[in-house]
Order: structure tokens, then sequence, then C-alpha cells
């Protein structure tokens, strides 16, 4: 009797035999990677022309062929001449432990539909809180990405510093938080969550290397009071998207004490650098904050999407969320870590913490150290190489492994160079070999790169220069 569907989706034999092709393919597809033997990093091709292929394989398509256009039509990460855009070229064993995640399902929402999982989450976040120089009445929770764990951060902060019952009664005053003018977008986008308004996020210009420009702390905060606002949260990057500028974190937290702010460390993307030995004083000041925000997906080698949420005294991340759910979650005198829908948004969420867990337990601390000192230097390294050409101008010395630099011409002025420098991405976007992203600075638009794969050398990095300067030159003889 032929199986039914449902008898078919289950099928242990078929998942097998698919299983096993599909990590042949990934090894072969993670070894042309990493060699560039891929070719191009990205195939791209237009949405529509997308959009048209994938509707017609739904309806024509073999389906022995999913996974393999998948690889042959998406974005390489692990390829070398990948330096786009922030997320990581993972660990290849972390897909293996988003495999069993998937495929157990335990959602996390309360202990018991997560007991492996939840004890390995509260061993991944007291190391991580060690790491940042916290105490053993710290704690933490993993969430997914860092927009909703700076937006957790940030309720938490609402409900420790405000005496009014914002989560139940509302607000009833103005309220505000500090932030640099080049902080992460989420933030803005969790105040206006929040309720608090255009008005209630101060944003602090930037100096000549776009970190927050701590000497008109006083002046904006100034202000903010005298308009009415209660500011009760400062907001530090570690580092800013765009250019990847790393606060004064130390000022920050001076600041933020002086007038009894709650301190928070946007650290999605440089947060990580607590791991190296030569780049950890980025982060000094890091230990005074009220709260941090690390990604696994960025600068941890792990999948998208991981985040640890991290608090300098562990009642605070007990008490952010009120909601009552007895048939999940009840009351008790014990601090219950163990149930993490008392502590997050998700009631349900992947088990993230298998990346993390088993992340530290084959290699240790030493894996991030190793790396985000090797991302570091190189971006260095090419700052200079870029440096010593004529025809290339820097928005900013690096400290992280972001840099955003531009092509430049003596016969050209400021918008015929934001055009061209425009053109130049898109044609390298369009023709493939390396990918790249971009921004704009005062104005001002830069190519921009984040050198996230542990395989790109400083050669590769001579080739994409190579190849815009031909782009350049190609690009100048068609307008001039």
């Amino acid at each position: 009797m032929d199986k039914s569907l449902i008898e078919k989706a289950y099928d242990s034999e078929f998942f097998a035999q698919m299983g096993h092709k599909v990590i042949d393919q990934l090894k072969e597809h993670l070894e042309n990677s990493i060699s560039s033997k891929n070719g191009k990093v990205i195939p791209w091709n237009s949405p529509e022309k997308e959009l048209d292929f994938w509707k017609d394989f739904l309806e024509k398509g073999d389906s022995g062929l999913f996974f393999k256009e998948i690889l042959n039509r998406t974005t390489h990460t692990h390829n070398p001449k990948y330096v786009g855009h922030q997320v990581a070229a993972t660990a290849p064993l972390t897909a293996l432990t988003g495999l069993l995640s998937s495929f157990l399902n335990n959602g996390m929402a309360v202990y018991e539909m997560g007991i492996s999982p939840t004890a390995m989450e509260r061993i991944v976040t007291d190391r991580l809180a060690e790491k940042v120089g916290y105490t053993d009445q710290s704690r933490g929770v993993l969430t997914s990405g860092g927009t909703l764990a700076n937006l957790t951060a940030l309720l938490a902060a609402r409900k420790a510093m405000i005496l009014h019952d914002v989560w139940n009664e509302g607000h009833s005053q103005p309220l505000g938080i500090m932030v640099s003018e080049e902080a992460h977008y989420c933030v803005d986008r969790a105040a206006k969550i929040m309720g608090l308004g255009n008005r209630g996020i101060i944003k602090v210009p930037v100096n000549d290397s776009f970190a927050m420009g701590i000497e008109k702390l006083e002046q904006y905060y100034g202000e903010a009071r005298s308009q009415g606002i209660h500011v009760f949260a400062i907001v530090g990057s570690a580092p800013s998207t765009a250019t990847g500028t790393y606060d004064n974190l130390e000022a920050i937290a001076s600041f933020a004490e002086k007038h009894k702010l709650w301190f928070h460390v946007d650290g999605a993307h440089g947060g990580a650098a607590v791991f190296s030995k030569k780049y950890k004083p980025l982060l000094n000041g890091i230990e005074k904050s009220d709260s941090v925000v690390i990604d696994g997906h960025k600068m941890m080698l792990m999948p998208t999407i991981t985040t640890a949420l991290l608090f300098k005294n562990g009642n605070d991340s007990h008490q952010t969320f009120s909601q009552k759910a007895d048939y999940l979650l009840t009351d008790t005198d014990e601090e219950d870590w163990y149930n993490g829908g008392k502590r997050t948004f998700e009631c349900t969420k992947t088990m993230m913490s298998l990346h993390w867990y088993l992340m530290f337990k084959l290699y240790g601390d030493d894996i991030f150290d190793e790396y985000v000192t090797r991302q570091y230097d190189l971006t260095q390294r090419f700052a200079s190489l870029l440096g010593n050409d004529k025809n290339f101008d820097i928005a900013v010395k690096p400290t992280s492994n972001i840099l955003c630099f531009r092509w430049v011409h003596p016969d050209l002025d400021m918008e015929k160079t934001n055009v061209l420098n425009e053109s130049i991405r898109k044609e390298l976007l369009e023709d493939g070999e390396f990918y790249l992203v971009q921004t704009k600075l005062n104005g001002v638009h830069y190519m921009r790169t984040s050198l996230m794969n542990p395989f790109t050398t400083l050669e590769h990095l001579e080739e994409l220069v190579q190849k815009i300067k031909n782009i350049a030159e190609k690009q100048s003889k068609r307008t001039s």
C-alpha cells in the first residue's frame, strides 16, 4: 500500500539519503569557496528574474536539485572575496547544531521544553558576563538578534530607572535615551517602539572619528531636561555600524554614573573583542555598563541569528516583563533562571545555545581571540594599502574590521565623485567576483568593507583595489 503524504514526510530513510547528499554538497561548497574555486561570491540577478526562476522551479523544477540550486544562486560568505555585510562565514560544525535544533524543535519557553539548551544557555551567558567583567551576580539570555536584544535591554532600563509602572500603566511623562547619531538604527527603532517618539531619542553628534562626541553630552542632556524629558539611559556603540568606530565607553560610564543613567553597550558587532588580548582595550569601561549585547552571528563565527544580552545585575533580567501565563509559568521564591519565557520577548526560540556551547567546548576562548585579532589586524593593513595610493581616500582610520573608502580624482568634484563611487560599487555587485557594500557619511559616498571571512588575505584585497581602479578608469573615460 502506498504511503500517505504524512508517512512520506517522516520517512527516516529518505531523510538520511537527502541529509548525506546535502552534507556532501556543503563539503564541496566549503572547499571550493575557501579556495575561491566557486568563482563569483554573489551570482547577481534582478529581484524580478529571481522571483520568476523560483516560481517556475516550484511548478516544474526537479526537487532533487533544490539544495544545489540554492548553493548556485546565493551569496557565498565562505569565499574570501566576500567583504560585505556583517554576518559570519560560519564555523561548519554550527550548521550541525542548527540541524539538531531544527530537528528536535525544543521551543525553550519553559525549562521542560528546553532542558539541555537551557542549562547550556546559563553556562554560556555566565562565561560571557565574566569576559565582560561582570560578577557572579550577573545574568544573561540568548535571543534572536541584536535588534531584539537592544530593545529588551532598553525595556529593562526603563523598568529599573523609572519609578512609574510604565509597562502596566503607560507613560506619565516624556522619556528619553541618549545615543550617538552614528548608532545602529535598531536603537532608534527600539525607542520608537517604546513610544518615546523623536523627542525621546537624543542623538549626540559624533567627532571627526565618528565616535560619540563626549564633549557634547552635558549640553544635550541639559537641553533634554529643560524640555521636560526624563532621560533614563545612554547607549554606547561598540562599534558603530557604518564606520566600525568604538565610542569612548569609559567616558560614557562616568557620565552615566554622574547623572544616574542606565548605561547600555550595543556591542552586537564588536563586543566579541573582549576575547582579543590585543584589542580588548577598545572596550575599556564596558565592565561599568548595566547591560551589553553581543552577537554570535557576527564576530563569533555562528549562524544567524543568535545574540547574547547580559545584565550586570541579574535581577534586572527577571523584572523586565510582567505578563502572567499560569499555564506555562508559575511564581517561585527562587531565581528561576531556567524559565526563559519570563526574561525574553520570545516565548519560543531556537536551541541557539548549542552553537555557543559547542564552540567553547571544542575551541575555548582562544578561537575568538585568534579570529577577532586577525580580522582587525587585516583591516589596518588594508587601510595602509589604501592610504599609500593617491586614488583612494578612507573615511576614518579603522579600529575594527570595518573600513569605509572611496576612489578619488583631482579633476572630479564631490557630486561626480559620489556618483562614480556608487557606479563602481554597482558594477562590482553585478560582476560578482567580490561583494562589498556602501554607505554615506556626511553626504559623502563610500564603499564599505566588513572583513568577516577568516580566509581573506591582503592579496585578495589588493585584487579588489586593482579591480576598482580598472572600473574607475573605464567609467571615467566614458564620462570625460
